[in-house]
């Protein structure tokens, strides 16, 4: 129970919550262990309607608010992190931005296609040298009577190379500022665009089940109507971006870790040792204890920062404290409940994944702005209310 939740978002809640323990549950294991991206499965969510639930009707969506699209995502990661993640970037990264900054013609182009869950939209910062460092981005944007010419490359992109992937919006570089700094402009680069090519990456330690890709481009022409926002904007468009999709990142660590918790709880009520369930052993009740009492912080500072969100305040700085102290908790909830399974949490095992939930849980503490650069993120604000 949290206060801030309204019928609508308990609704939202049961629906997914149904669907990931009924479908998603039972099938994702195969999925994860052969590195297959599960298509299918994907656009079976379209009845759930949760891509793109927060757009407008008029163009295909909910007109959800934040937080009721932040619980679908907790809810999917509380059973399997790549589909959750699968829906994550794509509401974040791939709707947010065009929702947010597209033009009308954009947004009637693109979005109602984004929300039916037979189209996936990717969006594209990361590169060999950029990441944190957002001024790293070397992909080029050149100027000419065709619109624009893209040379580059962007890295580690999520459902940059499905099937049902018909898109990215980047961040390149469009020239020079007068100050001589580099300028930065995002646009909107469709599937079956020449020399834009795609490449699932194999081999993950972690969402193995999520299409995350490499990407090329080579002389890729573009119209000039396929600029999202105004040129010299990249930087804002990204940074605002990033904002919501922390909160959606944060999502994702705290369904993690109440999925981690429950698995520990059920696990330490069967297993036996000196003739009684573990679960009877102070030390490890005290554990779960301090694991349900990490769970429940990190869900009211991540729907408070949702809350600010949807009624119009400033969310940056509690965004960033959302997605920091949920990695955090999701982090430490799976390694105490991998001591609570101990032998038994090193092996696959489907009814009780807490072995993937370990592994899965080490990208959220480096995706979407690393903890380090949250730390810097927050000690700025603190230092600058002072």
């Amino acid at each position: 129970m949290n206060a801030l939740l309204k019928e609508k978002h308990h609704q939202i809640r049961e629906r997914v919550r149904a669907f990931a323990e009924q479908k998603v549950k039972p099938v994702i294991g195969d999925y994860e262990a052969n590195e297959d991206f599960p298509v299918e499965l994907i656009k079976s969510m379209a009845d759930l309607q949760v891509f793109g639930m927060q757009a407008p009707v008029e163009f295909g969506g909910q007109g959800s608010d934040y937080l009721s699209y932040i619980i679908a995502v907790e809810e999917l990661a509380r059973v399997d992190s790549s589909v959750a993640a699968t829906l994550a970037a794509h509401n974040s990264l791939g709707v947010g931005p065009i929702l947010e900054f597209g033009t009308d013609s954009q947004k009637k182009k693109y979005l109602p296609g984004l929300c039916s869950a037979k189209q996936l939209w990717a969006f594209g910062l990361t590169e060999e040298n950029a990441g944190s460092d957002a001024q790293g981005v070397q992909t080029v944007a050149s100027e000419n009577e065709n619109g624009w010419l893209v040379n580059g490359h962007k890295k580690y992109i999520t459902n940059g190379a499905s099937d049902i992937s018909v898109g990215i919006s980047i961040v390149a570089q469009t020239g020079l500022l007068n100050d001589g700094r580099k300028e930065f402009t995002t646009f909107l680069i469709e599937k079956g665009t020449p020399g834009y090519t795609r490449e699932f990456m194999k081999n993950k330690f972690l969402w193995r089940a999520a299409d995350n890709a490499m990407i090329y481009f080579n002389d890729s022409q573009i119209p000039a109507e396929n600029m999202l926002g105004k040129r010299g904007q990249g930087i804002k468009i990204m940074l605002k971006t990033i904002d919501s999709g922390r909160l959606s990142i944060a999502a994702m660590g705290l369904g993690l870790a109440q999925g981690a918790y429950e698995m520990a709880v059920l696990f330490a009520k069967k297993r036996k040792q000196f003739g009684k369930a573990i679960a009877d052993f102070q030390v490890i009740s005290f554990k779960l204890a301090d694991m349900a009492m990490k769970v429940e912080n990190a869900r009211n500072t991540l729907y408070n920062a949702c809350w600010l969100k949807d009624n119009g305040f400033p969310f940056g700085t509690q965004s960033a404290m959302a997605k920091l102290y949920c990695s955090q908790v999701a982090s430490e909830i799976t390694g105490d409940a991998m001591q609570i399974f101990g032998g038994a949490g090193f092996f696959r095992n489907d009814d009780f994944p807490i072995e993937r939930f370990f592994r899965d849980q080490r990208l959220l503490s480096v995706g979407e702005g690393s903890s380090e650069v949250l730390r810097m993120v927050i000690s700025r604000s603190v230092l600058k209310d002072e």
